[in-house]
């Protein structure tokens, strides 16, 4: 009575156990959020920095027990990962710590001014996707690590949206570039602040193309929508998730 450690190995010890480390349910976000994904684009999309070496770690283990698979389309030895039945049957369990976290844990932009790359991963989360040109544009952001750390939004209609971390290499008439600190874009990437009002009062600068620059703000959620960003995760609410399984 009181310590676990008097009590029978039970199937929570087992769930915290596999998943609770600092990348795998990450891992499994982000393969709900935009299907399958190969390496690099997991490596690459995940928020903060995540060395390859632990992410091929984290996915074998991940395999392991049945949560990722390799896409069984795909016949090739490096096919993308998938999510299996089993890992699907987490979405509920993500979803409620979505919501719990929302509510209860309080923003920290701190943890922007440490890791800038935050930004442009939660950036990429709040992407319009209806809204995006037909013609592919690249956003060059210039992080304020050391003052010559780049990194580019891949932007497209109808395509997910790509976090690269060498230059795309498109037209030249097909970037946008974006000056700002972290702490004038943490705001916008957490939807408390609109891309306009940034710009108006100079907070933000951004160059290129006068149509392109113009069209930028409308490429992302306005902030009065952030319940659409949730919603891309297509997943039940908690409540009849917890109801189906009664």
């Amino acid at each position: 009575m009181g310590s676990s450690a008097k009590t029978e190995y039970c199937a929570f010890t087992k769930a915290v156990e596999h998943l609770g480390d600092r990348w795998s349910l990450l891992i499994v976000r982000e393969l709900a959020l935009f299907g399958p994904q190969g390496f690099n684009a997991l490596a690459t999309g995940l928020p903060g920095h995540i060395s390859r070496s632990v992410l091929t770690e984290k996915l074998r283990k991940l395999e392991e027990i049945g949560i990722v698979a390799r896409d069984p389309s795909a016949a090739s030895r490096s096919a993308p990962y998938c999510l299996t039945p089993a890992g699907q049957q987490l979405m509920p369990t993500l979803k409620s710590l979505w919501a719990w976290a929302e509510h209860w844990v309080p923003e920290d932009p701190a943890t922007a001014q440490r890791d800038p790359t935050l930004i442009l991963w939660w950036l990429r989360h709040r992407i319009e996707v209806r809204a995006l040109p037909e013609r592919q544009v690249a956003v060059e952001f210039a992080l304020p690590l050391d003052g010559s750390d780049r990194q580019w939004l891949l932007l497209a209609a109808r395509v997910e949206p790509e976090l690269c971390q060498e230059d795309p290499m498109i037209d030249e008439d097909r970037y946008v570039f974006v000056e700002a600190d972290a702490g004038a874009l943490y705001p916008i990437a957490r939807g408390s602040r609109s891309w306009t009002d940034a710009i108006a009062d100079g907070s933000v600068r951004i160059y290129g193309k006068p149509d392109l620059v113009a069209a930028l703000p409308g490429w992302f959620l306005p902030v009065a929508r952030d319940e659409d960003a949730r919603s891309h995760l297509s997943l039940p609410e908690p409540e009849l998730a917890i109801e189906a399984a009664g």
